[in-house]
C-alpha cells in the first residue's frame, strides 16, 4: 500500500514537472496558480490517502472541506458558511469514528490489553511490582524510548505538538503486547525487529499511520498498535 501510495504521488509530480515545462515552452498556457489552488494541498494528499490507506473517513472528512474551500475561493459559496461548518462537519466526524471504532475496532488489540490489564491488577492485588504499563508523553518536546535487552509488554506513547519514538530493536517481547498511541499535532514512530509482526488499527483525522514494516508467517510474536490521529501522525518500521 505505501509503495502505491509513493507511485501516486510520483505521477502528481511528474504531471506538474510537464505542466511547467510545456508552459516555459509556449507550448501550453495551463494556469496552476487559479484562485484558490492552495487547496488543493489538502485535496490532493486527502484524495490519495482514499485510494491507499485503510481509514476513510480522516481523508473524506479532508477531501470534503477542502472542496468547499475551492468553491468559496471560486466565489461559489460564501467563505464565512464554510468557516461556520467546518467544525460542526469535523465533530461529526470524529464523533462516528469513535463510534465506528469503539464497535468494530481491532477485537485483537482489545482482547491483549484486557488481558494485561487483568494480569495486572491480579499483581497488584497480589503485591507484586509492576511495570507494564508504561506511558511516555511528550508535549511540545522530543522523547526517546529503548526497550533494548528489556522486557516489554506493552505500553502507551502521547505526543501533544511534540514527538516520540520508541525503539523495540532487541526488547524481550514474550508474547503479543499491544501499544496505544495518540498523535495530535505530533508524530510517534516506532522500530520493531523483523522477527515481530505489526497489526495496526487507526483513527485518522488529517493524519495517519504509516507501516513500512514486513511481516513473516514465521513470526511468532505480534505487536498491536492501536493509533489515534488528529493533525499527527505515527510511523512504523
Amino acid at each position: 500500500m505505501n509503495r502505491v501510495n509513493k507511485c501516486l504521488w510520483g505521477i502528481v509530480l511528474i504531471g506538474l514537472g510537464v505542466i511547467f515545462g510545456l508552459n516555459a515552452l509556449g507550448l501550453t498556457d495551463v494556469r496552476i496558480f487559479f484562485p484558490g489552488w492552495w487547496t488543493l494541498f489538502i485535496i490532493v494528499p486527502c484524495t490519495i490517502g482514499l485510494i491507499t490507506e485503510n481509514e476513510k473517513l480522516g481523508n473524506l472528512l479532508g477531501v470534503v472541506i477542502g472542496v468547499l474551500l475551492l468553491l468559496a475561493s471560486l466565489d461559489v459559496i460564501d467563505f464565512g458558511l464554510v468557516w461556520r461548518l467546518i467544525v460542526p462537519i469535523a465533530l461529526v466526524a470524529i464523533g462516528l469514528k469513535v463510534i465506528f471504532k469503539g464497535i468494530i475496532g481491532s477485537d485483537k488489540a482489545r482482547q491483549i490489553s484486557s488481558e494485561q490489564e487483568r494480569e495486572r491488577r491480579t499483581k497488584i492485588r497480589e503485591g507484586e511490582v509492576v511495570d507494564d504499563k508504561e506511558e511516555y508523553w511528550a508535549t511540545f518536546s522530543g522523547q526517546k524510548v529503548s526497550y533494548d535487552g528489556k522486557n516489554f509488554k506493552g505500553c502507551r506513547l502521547e505526543a501533544v505538538f511534540g514527538s516520540v519514538e520508541l525503539d523495540l530493536r532487541g526488547a524481550k517481547i514474550a508474547k503479543d503486547a499491544v501499544v496505544k498511541t495518540s498523535s495530535i499535532f505530533g508524530g510517534v514512530k516506532i522500530i520493531v525487529d523483523s522477527d515481530v509482526n505489526i497489526e495496526v488499527a487507526s483513527s485518522s483525522i488529517f493524519g495517519g499511520v504509516t507501516n513500512d514494516h514486513k511481516n513473516s508467517d514465521s513470526n511468532k510474536k505480534t505487536l498491536y498498535i492501536d493509533a489515534t490521529c488528529v493533525f499527527g501522525g505515527a510511523e512504523i518500521k
